[in-house]
């Protein structure tokens, strides 16, 4: 069995070179994943096993990141829990958002969705031990700004209605959210993925006392079950974007690793958050816009505030859909020259 490298980077282990992967590393950018679009809606091949496991390879096949990452969407679990959503162009949209104590209490914590955990066993077939595969799920307050605003906000006027005007409720939505993250987690993981990642996308919309009450206290839910679980020796990782203003809980979380966007230098991070987990990050996506040898400059001031022990290079949010395949390659080529050690 191959103990990979970015697995041994997620257990802070001594590894030869920093590994390096990137959150919407199968996507819009490459032109293969352009060509499997043509033929099939998003939904489509989120729900094909076949054509997910095709494109969370291209990437792999392409560029040799350290770790596959399945194709998937967070608002897939959306659907069994009672709440219909659709993936138009202009972003996915939540057809009934949930408003009400009558509808929190109509929804369901549904058993994990059945063709994730196919493609899951499809994409480590095809890969063959080549790299880990990581899977992931939405963190619960980020599901709720979902379900709640509809789709994505600007102020989430609707969401801390709620929070605060009816905590309560808010509570109710934020356990059933968590139930059927940690379930469909522990599936995953149960079907073959080797990692984990709890992505709280909008982790990061409340205060640091809100952020203990709502996020941090529901992905503790989350990590808690599958630490005592049959998944409990699967690493995870967490990643609040926006993480700056809550380093002092950010580590309380229980998760292996803290995914850092780029508005914290990562060194300060470290400091911040101790020597107990690894961390992953944390380019500023739009610098891959950057011509090659400033990436390249980028990657070695990242890698320089990291340190050797205990980091994955990731980007700090998701690559976006304009960025040149080729800057992708001279980022991933110059962590791995740049880490060697």
């Amino acid at each position: 069995m191959v103990d990979h490298l970015f697995l041994r980077a997620c257990r802070r282990e001594e590894v030869e070179r920093t590994p390096v992967w990137m959150m919407r590393q199968a996507g819009r950018y490459l032109p293969a994943y352009r060509a499997v679009r043509a033929r099939a809606t998003f939904l489509e091949l989120c729900r094909n096993p076949e054509l997910a496991c095709e494109v969370t390879l291209q990437p792999i096949d392409e560029f040799g990141f350290d770790a596959a990452i399945l194709f998937s969407d967070i608002l897939i679990t959306l659907p069994g829990m009672g709440l219909e959503v659709a993936f138009p162009d202009s972003g996915p949209k939540i057809l009934a958002p949930v408003r009400t104590k009558a509808q929190i209490d109509a929804l369901v914590v549904p058993e994990p969705v059945p063709y994730v955990l196919e493609a899951v066993t499809k994409i480590k077939q095809a890969l063959n031990n080549r790299v880990p595969l990581i899977g992931f799920a939405g963190a619960p307050l980020t599901m709720l700004t979902y379900a709640v605003e509809g789709g994505g906000s600007k102020d989430y006027a609707h969401t801390k209605k709620l929070l605060y005007g009816a905590p309560k409720e808010a509570h109710a939505l934020l356990d059933k959210l968590a139930r059927t993250c940690a379930t469909y987690l522990e599936a995953q993981a149960l079907a073959g993925a080797d990692c984990l990642q709890l992505f709280d996308s909008w982790g990061g919309i409340v205060s640091p006392g809100d952020f203990r009450e709502y996020p941090l206290r529901y992905a503790k839910q989350v990590i808690a079950h599958l630490k005592a679980g049959p998944a409990r020796n699967v690493p995870i990782i967490y990643f609040v974007n926006g993480c700056a203003p809550y380093l002092d809980d950010y580590a309380s979380s229980g998760a292996d690793v803290l995914g850092v966007d780029w508005r914290v230098g990562i060194d300060e991070v470290r400091r911040r958050v101790g020597d107990g987990v690894a961390l992953q990050g944390n380019l500023d996506n739009g610098a891959l816009f950057a011509s090659p040898a400033e990436i390249r400059t980028r990657v070695a001031d990242i890698l320089a505030r990291a340190g050797t022990k205990g980091h994955i290079f990731n980007l700090g949010h998701g690559v976006l859909p304009d960025t040149d395949p080729e800057h992708v390659r001279a980022m991933v080529n110059a962590v791995k020259e740049l880490s060697a050690r």
